[in-house]
């Protein structure tokens, strides 16, 4: 259990540190010489048959407010220090306010220099510290008088700890480690060891060997060495200090600030744009309200960065009261989805407020609309499973699986756990995957089934619709790589049927009108055969059938609608067999030339056709990407071959 002392200056927070553990938290010359602590203090006290207690002691002058909040982020209980001289003082409501925020709901106070209090002392601190305590996270904590000079009261605090600490670590046990993420508070060099950081372990496990890396700056490390709690382990556990040695290529002292986060590499996307709650404090009479693009210094686990506070209603934001917000950050930092975070004035004097984070990738536009206001209410739900089933519930009724447990730092295999215990549809592209409720699923296809149907009632003659222009009237519209797999999908379903570049419904078969099944009939013939690779124009088409020029143009349109033939230049049109040798045709050339790269003549001598048809059979070719042209050269495209039918053996 990690125990974080808070309380006003010289109440005594590191003498009962020392009185409890033996060891003295302030380690720095400055420190010892001022009589104040400056940086974070460290201390631990090994259990008999027990876990270990471990202690951050901060500091309590006002201008070291943020290097207390870094130093609370993470802890497990709360030690309230007030002495009985002073009471209740300013940095004792701070940091009271601090822990609140943080959501620290266990703790006690401890009630230092009681051995120099009288009875009536004793009782009117304790109620004043009771009256401060109403309302907040430690609402009727304990309030234990303790003197770290006498000893009084010390041993019955180190009992209630020890008690405290066997129930978390039982708790712990039992509960979902998540993926691994370290809060660097401490970085440093060890003669013959290398580079070590130090911070709590906010969730998952780490052990030696394991590859990491250092987030925002995406440093890759390995873990050569750790000790936990104090000691040298194999494995560090959520709420475990730690202390990591870190090795790789770019891994140096001066590469890695606190603040940093330490994390299993699958977690690494830093954010500078959250979306979060936000309880701003309750705030002197006659002070402003908080106005959009409010600058703040935001405090997240141990790092401080600038921001901007975008007020997601159209009130300003009074004390005491509560919204949801945008936080623009002055540079990316490591965080994950219910992360709490404090705000602070630029100037760093007062504490503003804070909440939890609840998107870590907002839209910076249309942040008020009511799909997005419907967005937030679903992701700020704490249950990851929860809030999955009511996002995808809601307009766009699909979200990206992959980034949804990346950004709540959930562990291996919750995606797969998550998908099944919401029999989800998963599409997966790439290492992308897009989920939808089996329900939302059953929709779309259903949806996609209906447009095409409509579309083949107005457009019989044609052997398809658009791919484009049918996601784009499906709903939910999806993303066009998902699309494509959701279409493959459907394919595989046998719902649906691929033509080309135009989808149709499996069962749909193009029909001409019998006038014009007639005429193409006629047509055809003057296509194949030995001038397949050249075929007649079509004026000359017309001269020589005696028909109409823009008949004979319109009745090849139709055959091309129909994928028996198609419009390779204005004036030429090839059956779609040919259209297929063609391709196989410059297959075979492009494995024959050097590298794979050919020129026009060696095309044009295997068509016998002409230098011009043959550039015109080309451009057809580069137009529908089937070869690739950079100058003189081509290159067939290995993904394309089969865009006109499957292809031909020659």
């Amino acid at each position: 259990m990690i125990i974080g002392t808070a309380g006003h200056i010289d109440h005594g927070k590191t003498a009962l540190v020392r009185a409890l553990t033996g060891v003295d938290g302030d380690r720095l010359k400055e420190e010892k010489a001022r009589g104040i602590t400056i940086d974070l203090g460290f201390a631990y006290l090994p259990l008999q048959d027990g876990p270990t207690l471990g202690f951050v002691d901060v500091p309590g002058h006002e201008r070291f407010v943020h290097t207390m909040v870094a130093g609370a982020s993470g802890i497990d209980y709360a030690l309230l220090v007030v002495a009985t001289d002073d009471g209740v003082m300013p940095q004792t409501r701070e940091h009271l306010a601090i822990i609140d925020l943080l959501g620290i709901r266990h703790g006690l106070v401890a009630l230092t220099k009681a051995d120099l209090a009288t009875p009536d002392r004793l009782a009117a601190v304790t109620a004043e510290i009771r009256a401060a305590l109403a309302g907040t996270s430690l609402d009727g904590a304990d309030i234990l008088p303790v003197s770290a000079l006498s000893g009084t009261g010390i041993d019955a605090l180190r009992q209630r700890l020890e008690g405290e600490a066997r129930a978390q670590a039982m708790a712990k046990t039992a509960a979902d480690p998540g993926a691994f993420r370290l809060a660097i508070d401490r970085a440093f060099t060890l003669t013959g060891v290398g580079v070590v950081v130090t911070g709590t372990v906010l969730s998952g496990r780490v052990r030696v060997g394991d590859s990491v890396t250092v987030s925002p700056s995406g440093l890759p490390a390995r873990v050569r060495s750790l000790h936990a709690q104090n000691a040298v382990a194999e494995e560090g556990r959520a709420g475990d200090r730690c202390a990591l040695n870190l090795a790789g290529p770019d891994i140096t002292k001066e590469a890695l600030h606190r603040g940093d986060m330490v994390l299993a590499p699958a977690l690494h996307a830093p954010t500078d744009r959250i979306d979060a709650s936000l309880r701003l404090l309750p705030r002197e009479a006659g002070a402003k309200p908080l106005p959009q693009w409010f600058p703040v210094r935001l405090h997240h686990a141990a790092a401080e960065v600038g921001a901007r506070v975008v007020l997601l209603s159209e009130e300003a934001l009074a004390g005491g009261e509560a919204t949801q917000v945008q936080l623009v950050l002055e540079r990316p930092i490591a965080a994950a989805v219910g992360d709490r975070y404090v705000i602070r004035d630029v100037s760093a004097q007062y504490t503003l407020g804070g909440g939890r984070f609840i998107d870590l990738r907002p839209p910076p536009r249309r942040r008020r609309t009511a799909e997005r206001v419907a967005q937030r209410i679903a992701l700020a739900l704490p249950d990851p499973k929860a809030a999955l089933a009511a996002l995808l519930a809601i307009p766009p009724h699909h979200a990206d699986l992959t980034a949804f447990v990346r950004d709540h730092a959930l562990p291996d295999g919750a995606a797969e756990a998550l998908a099944a215990a919401l029999d989800l549809v998963v599409l997966e592209h790439g290492e992308a995957r897009t989920a939808l409720s089996a329900e939302r699923w059953a929709a779309y296809l259903a949806h996609l089934s209906e447009t095409l149907a409509a579309y083949h009632a107005e457009n019989p003659d044609l052997q398809g619709m658009g791919r484009e222009k049918l996601r784009l009237a499906v709903q939910p519209r999806l993303p066009a790589p998902v699309f494509a797999v959701a279409i493959a999908k459907a394919v595989a379903q046998c719902l649906v049927a691929l033509d080309g570049a135009f989808i149709r419904l499996a069962g749909h078969v193009v029909r001409l009108a019998p006038a014009d099944e007639a005429a193409w009939a006629d047509l055809a013939p003057l296509l194949s055969g030995e001038v397949r690779f050249r075929p007649p124009r079509v004026r000359d088409i017309a001269a020589d059938t005696g028909r109409d020029e823009g008949e004979v143009r319109r009745i090849l349109k139709l055959a091309g609608r129909m994928g028996w033939a198609d419009q390779v230049a204005h004036d030429h049109f090839f059956l779609r067999d040919t259209v297929r040798e063609m391709v196989a045709i410059a297959v075979d050339v492009a494995a024959q030339a050097p590298g794979g790269a050919f020129v026009v003549a060696p095309f044009r001598d295997r068509m016998d056709n002409g230098r011009k048809v043959a550039i015109q059979i080309l451009d057809f070719f580069d137009r529908h990407g089937i070869t690739l042209r950079r100058g003189d050269l081509r290159r067939v495209n290995p993904h394309r071959l089969d865009l006109f039918g499957p292809p031909v053996v020659l």
